[in-house]
């Protein structure tokens, strides 16, 4: 890859050390502009640079490290793109939750053809217009009422 190669000289890097949980977690990010050789092949539209983040993760005597490549729309600097992941990784896993928790999805039986597609629009398109509805109540508490109250349920699909 071209950001293991000894004589590539990444743009930017920056690196990250959190102690959390029992665990040690060292983040080494570093981004590089200078991808011309890249877009001449592939011609990735708003391509503007390419990044690499090396996660090592220390657990006791057990050390495990991990890599991940990335693809940027404006040129950006390691400690910013660093932060950019992390938080994209914090919003899908949001969302897993409430779909798990909430939804129960990991217990979804369904596994045929465009079925676990089309029930996954219906839940995120469930969870959309809960979060329109304006209530400070929770999500589980909207579904229960959206199955009793017709009127709340009515007032629900208005908000589609």
């Amino acid at each position: 890859m071209f950001l293991d190669d000894p004589l590539t000289k990444a743009t930017t890097e920056h690196t990250t050390v959190d102690a959390d949980h029992g665990r040690i977690e060292t983040r080494g990010i570093s981004v590089s502009t200078d991808i011309d050789w890249l877009q001449e092949r592939h011609r990735w539209p708003g391509l503007e640079a390419i990044g690499k983040v090396t996660r090592t993760r220390e657990t006791g005597d057990k050390i495990s490290t991990e890599t991940a490549y990335y693809l940027f729309s404006t040129p950006i600097t390691a400690e910013r793109g660093g932060e950019v992941v992390r938080s994209h990784w914090g919003v899908e896993n949001r969302l897993h939750w409430r779909l798990d928790v909430t939804m129960n999805e990991d217990a979804a039986r369904n596994r045929m053809d465009n079925g676990p597609h089309n029930l996954a629009v219906l839940r995120h398109m469930a969870l959309n217009v809960m979060g329109r509805e304006e209530s400070k109540t929770s999500l589980r508490a909207k579904f229960k009422k959206a199955a009793w109250n017709h009127y709340y349920l009515v007032k629900l699909l208005a908000l589609f």
